[in-house]
């Protein structure tokens, strides 16, 4: 930890190598996003999510440039318009006018949806457009480049290139990113950069070293899941981010087998149509696919067709009728007026990757989460590493104990030069010289397994308890265990997912089902006798070898 210490209070004579960065905010505890990189005399900022600017400005008197002008940085760069990259570019601007910010062409129409409240005169005019996969020099010998990057309409990931009289240096800051293809964005396309001979690569690991399901089977369960609770006459309210999240679930629901042609509302809050409004502004932009379903059928605004997608103001709200409707909402907005206005139930299906506390929502109806990643996992960040294979990787952009899971892996280790910085520190990104590898965290855990007449018992060092994540792994002492291929995969069991299951039996009665079934747990068959065993079913569901709980 570099305590007050930052590229912009180096003296350039100083510099140990040629590149360097330094950590304004990584993400960690919501500060946002922040990086400051120096590249022979050049800083470039790459994304500003701070709420509060002031760090950016505190070590300004000892970086006087020769012009006697003091900037945090020479440009800034966005990657993408979500609030934990840019919300303090306004700010930012606010406080250094003649400091250039840099974003693609949709991003610039994007990130005014972060300063709503603002004069639309005062937030859409400060930020240059860049062309895509175009190289532009920015500064003598620094050029950038631009590349989609899937994840938000307008996210890239950003190439910069320094020369000198002996060799260039190559550096690539992803931003967020996500290499499968969603409804509204197409994914990161890695043939695009292989062979560019990258030397630093910095990168996110929001989901640490988690493996996921196809996104198409992530989408049906989701479905799923909403169907069932309108058939069995309950309203779903999804809280959502204003951008990306909530109008990805506007066209599954629009176009998904489970919805279309029925007659349901799907009501949207204010916000998150103002980024619905938006996205239509930037068809040419989206992709074939979803340009073409324009061309026969509004994108989102639409009382016609079923399932009917309206505007929800809050003159509406009162008056909305007791049938079961689908409501998208801000994830800041209180949800009490919307829960207090319907007499029925109501389930309210939170992003798995939330800031909002569960049981905020839990006097207001039956809380689950579900997971539509936006985000790639473990394997597609190491595909994308093993893909360009820098000679540093920096690993930014989620919890520590995540990030020290990446910075863990062997595969990574034996290959690359590994760092996972903290705030406020200094990373020398020497290139070709010897380097010592960090230390690498020990992810295991060593135990004991006993096994006893009717019971086996696992012993562990209580070492483990040290990690954040045990206290959610422990809350209520109940494990879910299941094989993945020869290994043993341990799971621990939430009180809500088990009040979750408590209901769900409950609800079903005597009918003859997987709900009411003594060998499903954990929404999960375990009966050796069933053409089911070992996979997960839904609570609907019956297959021969049903035997009662009772």
């Amino acid at each position: 930890m570099s305590e007050g210490y930052s590229i912009a209070s180096v003296d350039e004579g100083e510099s140990q190598s040629e590149l360097e960065c330094f950590t304004y905010g990584v993400h960690q505890d919501n500060e946002g996003m922040c990086l400051l990189v120096r590249m022979g005399p050049h800083r470039i900022m790459l994304d500003c999510g701070l709420g509060d600017i002031s760090p950016l400005t505190k070590e300004l008197k000892k970086s006087a440039r020769p012009n006697n002008t003091l900037l945090p940085a020479d440009i800034v760069l966005v990657t993408h318009a979500h609030p934990d990259h840019a919300r303090g570019l306004l700010a930012l601007h606010k406080a250094f006018p003649l400091m250039p910010i840099y974003a693609s062409v949709v991003t610039c129409k994007l990130l005014p949806l972060n300063w709503l409240e603002q004069k639309p005169q005062e937030t859409c005019s400060f930020f240059q457009a860049l062309e895509l996969r175009t190289v532009i020099e920015l500064k003598e010998n620094l050029t950038v480049e631009f590349f989609p990057c899937g994840h938000l309409p307008g996210a890239v990931a950003i190439l910069l290139t320094y020369t000198t009289s002996q060799r260039s240096y190559k550096l690539l800051y992803t931003g967020d990113f996500f290499l499968s293809n969603s409804r509204l964005v197409e994914g990161f396309r890695l043939e695009e950069l292989r062979g560019i001979e990258l030397d630093v690569l910095i990168v996110e690991g929001s989901y640490g070293t988690a493996r996921h399901p196809h996104r198409r089977h992530q989408e049906n369960q989701l479905a799923e899941r909403i169907n069932r609770a309108i058939a069995e006459g309950t309203s779903v309210l999804m809280p959502t981010p204003l951008l990306g999240l909530g109008q990805e679930l506007l066209m599954l629901l629009r176009s998904h087998h489970h919805f279309t042609g029925r007659d349901i509302d799907i009501w949207v809050d204010g916000n998150i149509a103002a980024g619905c409004d938006a996205y239509l502004e930037l068809l040419p932009h989206l992709p074939a696919s979803v340009q073409n379903f324009a061309r026969h059928q509004p994108l989102f605004w639409d009382e016609r067709v079923r399932p009917r997608v309206r505007r929800l103001e809050d003159s509406i709200v009162s008056n909305l009728s007791n049938s079961p409707c689908i409501i998208l909402s801000d994830s800041t907005t209180d949800l009490n007026k919307y829960c207090r206005s319907l007499s029925h139930s109501w389930l309210i299906l939170q992003p798995e990757k939330t800031d909002v506390e569960a049981e905020h929502y839990s006097e207001l109806g039956t809380v689950e989460s579900y997971l539509l990643a936006q985000h790639s996992d473990g394997p597609g960040t190491t595909q994308l590493i093993h893909n360009l294979r820098p000679q540093h990787v920096v690993f930014v952009h989620g919890s520590p104990s995540y990030l020290a899971d990446l910075t863990g892996l062997e595969e990574l280790q034996n290959r690359y030069h590994v760092h996972s910085p903290q705030i406020q520190t200094l990373v020398q990104l020497p290139i070709g010289d010897t380097f010592l590898q960090p230390f690498s965290p020990d992810a295991n855990y060593s135990g004991e397994l006993t096994q006893l007449e009717t019971a086996i018992l696992i012993t562990l060092t209580d070492r483990i308890t040290n990690d954040p994540r045990w206290q959610q792994f422990a809350d209520t002492g109940l494990i879910e265990v299941r094989w993945q291929g020869e290994e043993l995969v341990l799971r621990g069991l939430s009180q809500r997912e088990l009040l979750n299951q408590n209901g769900d039996r409950g609800n079903r009665g005597t009918i003859d089902c997987c709900g009411t079934c003594k060998h499903q747990r954990g929404q999960r068959c375990w009966n050796s006798a069933s053409p089911l065993y070992n996979f997960k079913v839904t609570l609907e569901g019956y297959c021969p070898a049903f035997e009662s709980e009772e």
